[in-house]
């Protein structure tokens, strides 16, 4: 065994800070802990059980500061075997226990407990532990180095007791015991607070702590013990103080002490010593009380010692009895107070060192009643209403109003509420509620709140507000066939009305919209939530939603429901406007109105196209797979120019083959007309018009529908060309629209669907000059009795304008302007018409003779000779 390390500590003195190893020979080569092996980390030394020639060499002992992590090293020590020639290592020993635990530890609770236990012998002794009661270890307990050392985790009070080691070989054994106890150092489970006490009061400061062992107690005033005496008692933690004093004012600490350690706790007391003082707890100046209930009026100066307390009314003691009370704190109490109470009240304080008083005045009010309150009410969303709240009260009284709605008080800034405040009366005041535009979520309890001086009150009214449902929900179509759907949804709610029946919605690609559609049941009650629509088309993808109604209205619709496809089914809609004729020849065309998409029925749809002859038995049948197709040309030399032949049209898709159309008449292409029109001359009539004339054809083996008449101003400019068309039975035509004085070229041809015939060589007229742009000037009347005279200078015709042969006077007399003819060359079927008079040869010389006036007309003032304007040569 190698000397001890370094001394650094007490003997059993533990510091777990420190750990220890030994080096064997030279650094880093420690010594390897086994059964034969073994370090303490209690006495730090190095023990052998049994010492083998591998031994022998230099030791060297390594403190380690765990925190730190510094390191010492001790001196080598070295390991010799004995010169004397006896194999000592050979020689059997009896155990020998060299390392053991104490007869008594101590551990605190939760912490970690080891226990060393070595032994030296020959063979090297086997280590066991076990409990002096015989319960067997936990699982936490740890054996290390051979079992060495025993660990417990987490020590408990089941963990004490007492403890076994046994050291053991063929040669004997050893026993070493000792016993596991708790410890803990003292901690506080009750500590004392700053005191703050009036002079000739009582302190009572009491400290507690545990510990194991028990703690005991001191008490220090400034650094002093405190021992018991005339006015102070310590006893076990208590400290009492009766009557303090000045005197008795520090810091004070209450000291808690066991063998395992000592902790402090300190407070200061502070004795106070003042006159009566009601600075911030005056009597309010104006108390305000309701009639009949209790007032309490509080007397709380602050004085050290406590103040004696004195009431009065006015300058009268107040008198005590069952309805005016009077606490010890100096609090009184006035019941069911009346009008007679009212008045002032002054509190008188007193003590040994003054006096002092507040006083107040107590103004009794008569109760506040809710004269009209709201009341419940049903309403319809987006209606006004108001909610009424009007109170008597006392004159005296500040009045104010709020509004809660469903517990929450209703805000300023809500736009659909406005308070309403006004005053009707000196005796009445309201503060009533509007609700504007009305919404669902407005539903609930409104309570008016009335605030007084002295009281509040408030009435409750429910407000129920009906609306339109909601939206049902979860619309699912749930069986499908060509014509039909069956549908089904979830209510929604009924908002305050129940729901009387549900309608559904369609849409379609083909659709503008949503179109309400026919269902089975017709007319959904309220309470269903089923139905099957129905007259739907195959073979298209549908789009539903369903909406409620009650009283007050149709609500919003459902979401959408899934898109969902019809079955197909065979075509059941033939095409419309079934007709045809015209083309080349040789040629049947055969047109059609197509069928819409939507009534196609299913996939592959197309049309087939049946006609025959007429006096033919059998039907000639054609199929197109165009769904859009409107017109089909049959072509054969066999048929005959305009002959008429049936035609029918119908349908089919993958499903099968669709109605035909009804039967019609159509005829093939025919051939233009062969024969001229004969006699064809024209005239110009006016500067913008020719009057074209012809000879009818007297026969045609081919149809004529018509005359075309065809009219150009140049050869050399064919883009110059005009057509005119008329009826077969009309053999003249107006040609309008011309330029004047202008040679035109023309000529007349027979037309029918197959085109225009033969033409004549063309003729040509020219157009007439235009009138004169000049209208008549210097217009002048007279009138003498019954005769009017007008009088103008003639107009003289340019050589582009065509010559002037005569002159048209209109006249409009007063009375029809009194008949409410608007102007002058109006007629008017209530009045005559007006004056024309034309000028003779004779009146127009005599006019020119005398050199003044160059036209005249003379009329009558009466209605007699007048003739209308359009009767008149121009």
């Amino acid at each position: 065994q190698p000397p001890p390390p370094p001394p650094h500590r007490g003997a059993l003195v533990f510091l777990p800070d420190l750990t220890y190893a030994w080096v064997f020979n030279e650094y880093p080569y420690f010594v390897q802990q086994d059964n034969r092996r073994f370090v303490s980390q209690q006495t730090g030394n190095l023990y052998v059980a049994k010492v083998e020639p591998s031994d022998v060499g230099n030791y060297t002992c390594v403190v380690t500061n765990s925190v730190t992590k510094g390191k010492v090293h001790s001196s080598p020590t070295a390991l010799i075997l004995k010169t004397d020639g006896k194999m000592t290592h050979l020689i059997s020993a009896s155990p020998k226990i060299e390392v053991n635990f104490p007869d008594n530890v101590s551990a605190a609770r939760g912490s970690t407990v080891t226990l060393e236990c070595f032994a030296l012998g020959n063979p090297v002794p086997e280590i066991t532990w076990k409990r002096a009661n015989g319960v067997p270890f936990p699982s936490k307990v740890k054996m290390k180095y051979s079992n060495a050392v025993l660990e417990i985790p987490s020590f408990q009070q089941d963990d004490t007791g007492g403890y076994e080691c046994v050291a053991e070989n063929r040669m004997g054994k050893n026993t070493a015991t000792g016993r596991l106890a708790f410890y803990a150092k003292p901690q506080w489970i009750q500590a004392v607070k700053d005191a703050a006490l009036a002079i000739e009061e009582r302190l009572h400061w009491e400290c507690r702590a545990n510990g194991k062992p028990k703690p005991s107690y001191t008490w220090l005033k400034n650094g002093q013990q405190l021992l018991s005496g005339d006015r102070i008692t310590v006893v076990d933690g208590v400290l009492s103080v009766s009557a303090l004093a000045l005197s008795d004012a520090g810091m004070y600490q209450c000291v808690a002490e066991n063998k395992h350690g000592v902790i402090y706790f300190a407070a200061e007391l502070m004795v106070l010593a003042s006159p009566p003082d009601f600075t911030g707890n005056v009597l309010r100046a104006l108390l305000k009380a309701k009639a009949g209930t209790t007032v309490t009026l509080e007397c709380k100066p602050q004085a050290y010692p406590v103040a004696s307390i004195l009431w009065k009314k006015g300058n009268l003691p107040i008198h005590i009895n069952d309805r005016v009370t009077l606490s010890p704190d100096g609090t009184l109490r006035l019941a069911n107070v009346s009008k007679s109470d009212a008045g002032g009240y002054t509190c008188f304080a007193r003590n040994r060192f003054g006096m002092s008083s507040t006083t107040g005045r107590l103004l009794v009010t008569d109760p506040t009643r809710i004269t009209q309150g709201p009341v419940d009410m049903e309403i319809i969303v987006g209606e006004s209403i108001v909610l009424p709240c009007q109170v008597a009260s006392d004159p005296v009284l500040d009045v104010s109003f709020s509004w809660a709605f469903n517990g929450q008080l209703i805000a300023k800034g809500d736009g659909h509420f406005e308070l309403v405040a006004f005053l009707p009366s000196a005796q009445r005041t309201a503060g009533d509620l509007m609700i504007r535009n009305i919404q669902l979520y407005h539903a609930g309890k409104y309570i008016c709140v009335v605030d007084t001086d002295v009281e509040s009150l408030s009435a409750v009214a429910i407000l129920i507000v009906k609306g339109p449902p909601s939206p049902p929900d979860s619309v699912t179509v749930e069986e499908v066939t060509d014509s039909t759907a069956q549908l089904a949804w979830s209510r929604g709610r009924d908002n305050g009305s129940p729901i009387a029946n549900y309608f559904i919605q369609t849409r379609t690609p083909f659709t503008v919209g949503w179109q309400r559609v026919n269902t089975v049941p017709e007319i959904i009650d309220g309470n269903t939530l089923t139905a099957t629509v129905v007259d739907l088309n195959a073979w298209v993808e549908y789009e539903f939603r369903v909406l409620a109604r009650n009283s007050v209205g149709v609500g919003e619709p459902s979401p959408v429901s899934v898109r969902t496809r019809t079955e197909d089914a065979v075509p059941d809609a033939a095409p419309g406007d079934v007709g045809g004729g015209g083309g080349s020849r040789s040629e049947l065309v055969i047109t059609w109105e197509p069928v819409p998409e939507e009534l196609q029925n299913g996939e592959s749809f197309g049309y087939i196209i049946a006609f025959r002859a007429f006096g033919e038995v059998s039907w000639t049948h054609v199929a197109t797979s165009a769904p859009g197709a409107s017109r089909y040309v049959y072509r054969n030399d066999s048929i005959a120019p305009f002959s008429p032949f049936h035609v029918k049209v119908g349908t089919y898709n993958s499903k099968g083959q669709g109605p035909f159309s009804p039967v019609v008449t159509i005829y093939s292409a025919e051939i233009e007309p062969s024969g001229m029109p004969a006699g064809v001359w024209a005239r110009s009539v006016s500067a913008s018009e020719i009057e074209v004339n012809w000879q009818a054809l007297s026969y045609s083996p081919e149809r004529v529908l018509g005359y075309e008449v065809v009219y150009w101003e140049d050869d050399t400019k064919p883009e110059t060309m005009g057509k005119v068309r008329v009826p077969w039975n009309q053999t003249v035509v107006t040609v309008s629209g011309l330029a004047a004085n202008t040679q035109f070229f023309l000529t007349v041809s027979a037309f029918n669907t197959a085109g225009t015939g033969p033409f004549l060589p063309a003729i040509n007229v020219t157009t007439k000059k235009p009138p004169p742009a000049q209208p008549p000037m210097n217009i002048e009347w007279t009138l003498i009795g019954s005769q009017l005279s007008l009088y103008w200078e003639p107009v003289a015709a340019t050589e582009s304008e065509s010559e002037v042969t005569g002159y048209k006077v209109s006249v409009m007399l007063p009375d029809l302007l009194a008949l409410g003819c608007p102007s002058v060359n109006s007629v008017c079927h209530l009045c005559p018409p007006p004056a024309v008079i034309p000028e003779t040869e004779t009146q127009r010389g005599e006019r020119a003779h005398d050199g003044q006036l160059h036209g005249r007309a003379d009329a009558p003032r009466g209605g007699g000779g007048l003739r209308h304007p359009h009767s008149d040569a121009q």
